[in-house]
């Protein structure tokens, strides 16, 4: 590939410049954020109370959101229980970080387990002041719950844009009640009661149905089926993914090869959106987890339609060991490790500014790859000069890139050129 640095002055290549850089201030948000990369940082405030601190890799004391925003992050999971214990995860611990992160400008998912404690595929247990009530009353408590933390966020200038009801539902919630292989129809009224508290508060929140073990299409298949036949509504689909699980333990390629299948096939089936809400591996091998992170990304940018979403790390700041979990990423000096720098890419929008072509940004080859060969690419720094020009390509090679704001113009003969700002960081 020849590589070469002169100023760019066309006066066709100005007016498509200017006019570009009216465009940038309108769309830089959502050129930026379409494709959500982010944590579930739930434990952060439990672990500040414990004295835990977290650090650059330089060593510089940083607020923990902050820090992972500063890795490429831009999205914040923040789960709920009814009435835990010891106070961590309630309504109001859930407001301190909501806020937070709100003013870090940091897109929010707010995930209700329905318990008192975790809920997962091994245990959906009612919460405490819920247990007696009849069916009819579940659903109340459930809505009424639901309804009254997302008015609290809501009364504090926050607003999620995703929100889940349930916690890997596979057999669903809020056992005996909401067990979907023995009660299909309750489990979907409760998803049901769930859905329309959330609408009410915030109509334009996607609300996501969240099961386990991504890559298992046939559990996907068996529930999503059930739930749409008792006429379940939801308007994502979301997968956690962790190879330490998967049918051969820790192979994370096979593993991300059938979740891409299982997120495509789940378009597909069901015309709905996908997202990677939970993700990790050990972490004590960060350069394995980066590479299974990186392609865990770019094939969920590059799911059918468009309409994967984004991935997030359950809990990467965790120190090793911390309340028994090991698969988080940073060490134990609470600093992250190099796995984390797989959030570190191309801020790619699924939506090209000025034109659908296709385009996508491969981090294994780090390179921009195009669906079709144009005549010349050029690429123009923030100032306007042009550092690389490639003649007949279909990609443009990121290898020798220093971080900052490019401009991509490749021209197509007796068609229009694409053109789109990029962030390499």
């Amino acid at each position: 590939m020849k590589a070469h640095t002169k100023n760019f002055y066309s006066p066709n290549f100005e007016k498509i410049i200017c006019l570009f850089l009216l465009l940038i201030g309108f769309f830089s948000k959502t050129f930026s954020q379409d494709f959500a990369k982010g944590a579930d940082v739930s434990w952060v405030t439990q672990m500040e109370a414990a004295g835990k601190k977290f650090y650059t890799s330089e060593g510089v004391e940083t607020e923990c959101m902050a820090l992972l925003k500063s890795l490429g992050m831009n999205t914040v999971r923040l789960r709920v229980w009814v009435n835990p214990s010891d106070g961590w995860c309630n309504a109001q611990d859930v407001l301190v970080k909501a806020l937070r992160a709100r003013n870090l400008g940091m897109r929010i998912m707010i995930d209700f387990h329905y318990s008192d404690t975790w809920a997962d595929p091994g245990k959906q247990t009612k919460p405490a002041a819920w247990s007696n009530l009849s069916f009819a009353n579940l659903k109340t408590a459930l809505f009424q719950h639901t309804n009254e933390v997302l008015t609290l966020l809501k009364n504090n200038n926050i607003t999620p844009e995703w929100v889940q009801v349930g916690n890997e539902t596979s057999d669903g919630m809020l056992w005996e009640d909401g067990r979907i292989s023995k009660n299909p129809q309750n489990y979907a009224e409760l998803n049901n009661a769930g859905y329309d508290a959330v609408k009410s508060v915030f109509p334009n929140a996607k609300v996501i149905v969240h099961l386990p073990n991504g890559y298992s299409n046939s559990l996907y298949r068996w529930f999503f089926d059930t739930l749409k036949n008792y006429d379940g509504k939801w308007d994502v689909i979301g997968m956690s993914v962790y190879p330490y699980w998967y049918t051969t333990k820790n192979d994370w390629q096979n593993c991300n090869r059938d979740c891409f299948n299982n997120m495509n096939d789940m378009v597909n089936r069901y015309g709905k959106e996908v997202m990677i809400v939970e993700c990790g591996m050990q972490w004590d091998v960060p350069e394995t987890c980066k590479d299974f992170l990186s392609d865990l990304i770019n094939k969920t940018k590059n799911v059918s339609q468009e309409k994967g979403l984004g991935v997030l790390y359950w809990e990467p700041e965790c120190y090793p060991g911390w309340n028994g979990y090991t698969l988080g990423a940073f060490d134990n000096t609470g600093k992250p490790t190099i796995a984390l720098d797989a959030f570190k890419e191309v801020s790619q929008s699924n939506k090209p500014l000025l034109q659908n072509s296709g385009w996508r940004y491969d981090d294994m080859q780090k390179a921009i790859l195009f669906d079709k060969t144009f005549s010349k690419v050029t690429v123009f720094d923030s100032a306007g000069t042009a550092i690389q020009s490639v003649s007949s390509t279909n990609c443009v090679s990121m290898q020798n890139m220093q971080k900052g704001i490019y401009i991509l113009h490749a021209a197509l003969k007796n068609a229009e050129p694409l053109l789109f700002k990029f962030i390499y960081n």
